[in-house]
Protein backbone atom coordinates (compact mmCIF):
# COMPACT_ATOMS: atom_id res chain seq x y z
CA UNK A 1 0.00 0.00 0.00
CA UNK A 2 1.38 2.89 -1.05
CA UNK A 3 2.68 5.55 1.83
CA UNK A 4 3.60 8.63 -0.21
CA UNK A 5 0.75 11.43 -0.34
CA UNK A 6 2.76 14.19 -1.65
CA UNK A 7 5.13 16.72 -0.95
CA UNK A 8 2.98 18.67 1.69
CA UNK A 9 2.34 15.77 4.09
CA UNK A 10 4.89 13.64 6.22
CA UNK A 11 4.11 10.39 7.65
CA UNK A 12 6.46 9.36 10.17
CA UNK A 13 8.39 6.12 9.54
CA UNK A 14 10.55 6.48 12.74
CA UNK A 15 9.73 2.94 14.70
CA UNK A 16 9.91 4.50 18.37
CA UNK A 17 6.54 6.11 17.05
CA UNK A 18 4.77 3.39 15.87
CA UNK A 19 5.95 0.97 18.88
CA UNK A 20 4.52 4.17 21.01
CA UNK A 21 1.28 4.21 19.09
CA UNK A 22 0.57 0.49 19.36
CA UNK A 23 0.79 1.25 22.67
CA UNK A 24 -1.99 4.45 22.50
CA UNK A 25 -3.87 1.27 19.93
CA UNK A 26 -4.19 -0.80 22.94
CA UNK A 27 -7.81 -0.96 24.33
CA UNK A 28 -5.48 -2.59 27.75
CA UNK A 29 -3.69 0.85 28.18
CA UNK A 30 -4.53 2.90 31.27
CA UNK A 31 -5.96 6.44 31.14
CA UNK A 32 -2.41 7.99 32.71
CA UNK A 33 -0.54 6.12 30.34
CA UNK A 34 -2.65 6.44 27.49
CA UNK A 35 -2.36 10.38 28.20
CA UNK A 36 2.03 10.78 29.12
CA UNK A 37 2.22 8.62 25.80
CA UNK A 38 0.00 10.86 23.65
CA UNK A 39 2.41 13.36 25.03
CA UNK A 40 5.62 12.22 23.76
CA UNK A 41 3.95 11.19 20.61
CA UNK A 42 2.90 14.84 19.73
CA UNK A 43 6.18 15.82 21.08
CA UNK A 44 7.82 13.74 18.41
CA UNK A 45 5.85 14.69 15.43
CA UNK A 46 5.91 18.33 17.06
CA UNK A 47 9.67 17.80 16.04
CA UNK A 48 9.30 16.96 12.99
CA UNK A 49 6.97 19.32 11.97
CA UNK A 50 8.33 22.55 13.47
CA UNK A 51 11.74 21.68 11.20
CA UNK A 52 10.68 24.53 8.55
CA UNK A 53 10.24 27.30 11.06
CA UNK A 54 12.38 30.49 10.11
CA UNK A 55 14.51 31.78 12.54
CA UNK A 56 16.46 35.15 13.16
CA UNK A 57 20.15 35.30 14.17
CA UNK A 58 20.71 37.06 17.73
CA UNK A 59 23.87 37.45 19.80
CA UNK A 60 24.93 34.68 22.54
CA UNK A 61 27.25 35.39 25.48
CA UNK A 62 28.84 32.18 26.24
CA UNK A 63 31.00 31.19 29.69
CA UNK A 64 34.18 29.85 29.08
CA UNK A 65 35.92 29.57 32.32
CA UNK A 66 34.99 27.24 34.95
CA UNK A 67 35.31 29.94 38.36
CA UNK A 68 36.03 33.06 36.07
CA UNK A 69 32.61 34.17 35.98
CA UNK A 70 33.53 37.19 33.53
CA UNK A 71 35.27 34.81 31.57
CA UNK A 72 33.20 34.72 28.14
CA UNK A 73 32.81 34.91 24.69
CA UNK A 74 30.27 36.32 22.00
CA UNK A 75 29.20 33.93 19.38
CA UNK A 76 26.36 34.08 17.41
CA UNK A 77 22.91 32.10 17.84
CA UNK A 78 19.60 31.77 16.49
CA UNK A 79 15.58 32.11 17.86
CA UNK A 80 12.35 31.39 16.06
CA UNK A 81 11.13 34.42 14.63
CA UNK A 82 7.79 32.83 13.55
CA UNK A 83 4.87 33.56 15.27
CA UNK A 84 3.22 30.48 16.33
CA UNK A 85 -0.77 29.96 17.37
CA UNK A 86 -1.23 26.40 18.57
CA UNK A 87 -4.80 25.31 17.93
CA UNK A 88 -6.34 22.35 20.12
CA UNK A 89 -9.58 21.14 18.70
CA UNK A 90 -11.58 20.22 21.53
CA UNK A 91 -11.91 17.91 23.30
CA UNK A 92 -9.17 15.33 22.52
CA UNK A 93 -6.81 18.06 20.97
CA UNK A 94 -6.55 19.29 24.21
CA UNK A 95 -4.04 16.13 24.79
CA UNK A 96 -1.30 17.23 22.43
CA UNK A 97 -1.70 20.63 23.53
CA UNK A 98 1.39 20.12 26.41
CA UNK A 99 3.32 18.84 24.13
CA UNK A 100 3.55 20.91 21.40
CA UNK A 101 4.33 23.55 24.34
CA UNK A 102 7.45 21.63 25.32
CA UNK A 103 8.87 22.72 22.01
CA UNK A 104 7.16 25.99 21.70
CA UNK A 105 6.70 27.51 25.44
CA UNK A 106 5.89 30.83 23.36
CA UNK A 107 2.74 29.81 21.22
CA UNK A 108 -0.22 31.40 22.05
CA UNK A 109 -2.90 28.97 22.49
CA UNK A 110 -6.44 29.18 20.77
CA UNK A 111 -9.18 26.79 21.26
CA UNK A 112 -11.86 25.93 18.92
CA UNK A 113 -14.16 23.46 20.08
CA UNK A 114 -16.29 21.12 17.16
CA UNK A 115 -18.93 18.32 17.60
CA UNK A 116 -19.67 16.25 14.13
CA UNK A 117 -22.45 13.54 14.06
CA UNK A 118 -22.55 11.29 11.28
CA UNK A 119 -24.54 12.67 8.60
CA UNK A 120 -24.18 16.33 9.79
CA UNK A 121 -22.35 19.55 9.60
CA UNK A 122 -19.46 20.04 11.72
CA UNK A 123 -20.97 22.25 14.26
CA UNK A 124 -18.48 24.88 16.18
CA UNK A 125 -19.20 25.52 19.92
CA UNK A 126 -16.50 27.20 21.14
CA UNK A 127 -13.89 30.00 19.78
CA UNK A 128 -10.99 31.63 21.08
CA UNK A 129 -9.47 32.93 18.26
CA UNK A 130 -9.06 36.79 18.66
CA UNK A 131 -10.09 39.22 16.62
CA UNK A 132 -7.31 39.95 14.22
CA UNK A 133 -4.62 37.37 13.55
CA UNK A 134 -0.75 38.08 14.30
CA UNK A 135 0.31 34.20 13.89
CA UNK A 136 2.65 33.66 10.95
CA UNK A 137 1.35 30.01 11.22
CA UNK A 138 -0.94 27.71 12.71
CA UNK A 139 -0.45 24.16 14.12
CA UNK A 140 -3.57 22.17 14.55
CA UNK A 141 -3.46 19.43 17.11
CA UNK A 142 -5.89 16.26 17.23
CA UNK A 143 -4.90 12.66 17.66
CA UNK A 144 -7.54 11.03 14.92
CA UNK A 145 -8.78 12.04 11.97
CA UNK A 146 -11.96 10.00 10.98
CA UNK A 147 -14.00 11.82 7.33
CA UNK A 148 -11.66 15.17 8.38
CA UNK A 149 -15.21 17.12 7.70
CA UNK A 150 -14.47 18.60 11.21
CA UNK A 151 -10.61 19.23 10.70
CA UNK A 152 -11.19 21.02 7.22
CA UNK A 153 -13.96 23.21 8.88
CA UNK A 154 -11.33 23.88 10.86
CA UNK A 155 -8.73 25.09 8.59
CA UNK A 156 -11.62 26.79 6.51
CA UNK A 157 -12.04 29.05 10.14
CA UNK A 158 -8.44 29.23 10.31
CA UNK A 159 -7.83 30.74 6.60
CA UNK A 160 -10.87 33.36 6.66
CA UNK A 161 -9.34 34.00 10.33
CA UNK A 162 -5.92 35.15 8.36
CA UNK A 163 -3.14 32.98 8.61
CA UNK A 164 -1.01 32.38 6.22
CA UNK A 165 0.56 28.99 7.04
CA UNK A 166 -1.53 25.68 8.27
CA UNK A 167 -0.05 22.76 9.80
CA UNK A 168 -2.25 19.87 10.66
CA UNK A 169 -0.83 17.53 13.29
CA UNK A 170 -2.46 14.19 14.09
CA UNK A 171 -1.55 10.95 15.64
CA UNK A 172 -4.15 8.78 13.09
CA UNK A 173 -5.88 10.16 9.86
CA UNK A 174 -8.07 7.80 7.89
CA UNK A 175 -6.30 7.59 4.08
CA UNK A 176 -9.95 8.72 2.92
CA UNK A 177 -9.85 11.99 5.59
CA UNK A 178 -6.27 12.80 4.93
CA UNK A 179 -6.98 12.26 0.71
CA UNK A 180 -10.08 14.83 1.49
CA UNK A 181 -7.70 17.48 3.49
CA UNK A 182 -4.99 17.24 0.53
CA UNK A 183 -7.64 17.45 -2.25
CA UNK A 184 -9.75 21.04 -0.35
CA UNK A 185 -6.31 22.59 1.21
CA UNK A 186 -3.21 21.73 -0.94
CA UNK A 187 -1.71 24.73 0.87
CA UNK A 188 -1.96 22.60 3.90
CA UNK A 189 1.12 20.81 5.44
CA UNK A 190 0.14 17.49 7.10
CA UNK A 191 2.13 15.72 9.85
CA UNK A 192 0.84 12.30 10.66
CA UNK A 193 2.03 9.42 12.68
CA UNK A 194 0.11 5.94 10.67
CA UNK A 195 -2.48 6.25 8.22
CA UNK A 196 -5.27 3.64 8.24
CA UNK A 197 -6.76 2.47 5.44
CA UNK A 198 -10.74 1.50 6.76
CA UNK A 199 -13.44 4.17 7.90
CA UNK A 200 -16.54 2.80 8.54
CA UNK A 201 -19.76 4.23 7.38
CA UNK A 202 -20.32 5.37 11.22
CA UNK A 203 -17.02 7.68 10.40
CA UNK A 204 -14.78 5.54 12.70
CA UNK A 205 -11.22 4.87 11.58
CA UNK A 206 -10.00 1.36 12.07
CA UNK A 207 -7.90 0.00 13.77
CA UNK A 208 -7.95 3.64 15.12
CA UNK A 209 -7.58 4.49 19.14
CA UNK A 210 -11.11 4.11 20.41
CA UNK A 211 -12.87 7.11 21.30
CA UNK A 212 -9.17 9.51 22.35
CA UNK A 213 -11.44 11.77 24.46
CA UNK A 214 -12.70 9.28 26.48
CA UNK A 215 -9.26 7.52 26.95
CA UNK A 216 -7.56 10.96 27.87
CA UNK A 217 -10.47 11.82 30.65
CA UNK A 218 -11.63 8.55 32.05
CA UNK A 219 -15.24 8.32 30.51
CA UNK A 220 -14.85 4.66 29.92
CA UNK A 221 -14.18 2.34 32.12
CA UNK A 222 -10.63 1.74 33.50
CA UNK A 223 -8.64 -1.28 32.69
CA UNK A 224 -6.05 -2.82 34.56
CA UNK A 225 -2.36 -2.98 32.82
CA UNK A 226 -0.42 -6.00 32.78
CA UNK A 227 3.47 -6.49 32.25
CA UNK A 228 3.71 -8.70 29.32
CA UNK A 229 3.58 -7.99 25.17
CA UNK A 230 -0.06 -9.89 25.95
CA UNK A 231 -0.98 -6.96 28.00
CA UNK A 232 -1.31 -4.62 24.33
CA UNK A 233 -4.37 -7.38 23.28
CA UNK A 234 -8.05 -7.32 24.49
CA UNK A 235 -8.57 -9.81 27.29
CA UNK A 236 -10.67 -11.83 24.81
CA UNK A 237 -7.75 -12.67 22.74
CA UNK A 238 -5.31 -13.18 25.55
CA UNK A 239 -4.47 -16.67 26.52
CA UNK A 240 -6.48 -19.00 28.65
CA UNK A 241 -4.11 -18.96 31.42
CA UNK A 242 -3.55 -15.53 31.45
CA UNK A 243 -7.63 -14.59 31.44
CA UNK A 244 -8.21 -16.60 34.22
CA UNK A 245 -6.86 -16.43 37.95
Amino acid sequence: MSTDFGPNVNVSKHPVLHHKISVLRSSETHQNTFRSVLREVTYHLGYEATSSLKTREIPVSVSVGKEAEHDHMNCTGVKISDRVALIPIMRSGLGMADGMLELLPQASVYHIGMYHLPGSAPVQYFNRLPRKCESDIAYVVDPVIASAETMMAVISILKKWGVSKIHVLSVLSSRHGLESMKEAHPDVTFTMGHVDDVLTKDGIVLPGLGDAGNRLFGTNPIVHEADDDEALLHPSKRKRTMSQG
